[in-house]
């Protein structure tokens, strides 16, 4: 599996994990539902954080097919004061320990590269996968918290270094 930065022509794999029904159950509804809604989601948001931050979310490819299989990465929510990683998966991947190398690799270069002292997560605490791929990597719970938007609160998890 490999991590590169997303550019706006991974706008149907978004699309396909956005409105994934998992991925609206358990991370909410971004309301996006064409190619072209997906593209502007992806330069405004994962594209424009590289930029802004220095860091953002990352594709997930497979190493040998170069299949786009989802999302892993930091990301910087205006209500966090640490980044936060997060991850989503086109369903045919789950399960198969993607995830985990994905964000242990993320974590390694939050820690090694950009010196980050914290990083952060945050889940739904009935989305029962995450909540043990989180506690894998070695985040533990802090706190609910609520996200801007939201009408229900959230697992905090963290990690420090």
């Amino acid at each position: 599996m490999l991590l590169r930065r997303f550019t706006p022509e991974d706008a149907d794999l978004m699309l396909s994990v956005w409105n994934d029904p998992d991925f609206v159950r358990y991370v909410g509804d971004r309301g996006i539902r064409t190619l072209d809604q997906a593209r502007d989601a992806l330069q405004n948001g994962a594209i424009a954080m590289y930029s802004n931050h220095g860091f953002g979310p990352y594709c997930m490819t497979m190493r040998d097919s170069r299949d786009r299989i989802g999302v892993c990465g930091l990301f910087k929510r205006e209500n966090l004061d640490d980044p936060d990683i997060g991850f989503g998966m086109l369903p045919g991947h789950r399960r198969g320990g993607l995830a985990h190398e994905a964000a242990a690799a993320v974590l390694d270069e939050a820690r090694n590269s950009l010196g980050f002292k914290r990083v952060t997560a945050i889940v739904s605490p009935h989305n029962v996968a995450s909540v043990g791929l989180i506690e894998k990597l070695g985040l533990v719970f802090e706190r609910p918290v609520r996200m801007p938007g939201d009408e229900e609160d959230v697992s905090l998890y963290a990690v420090e270094w």
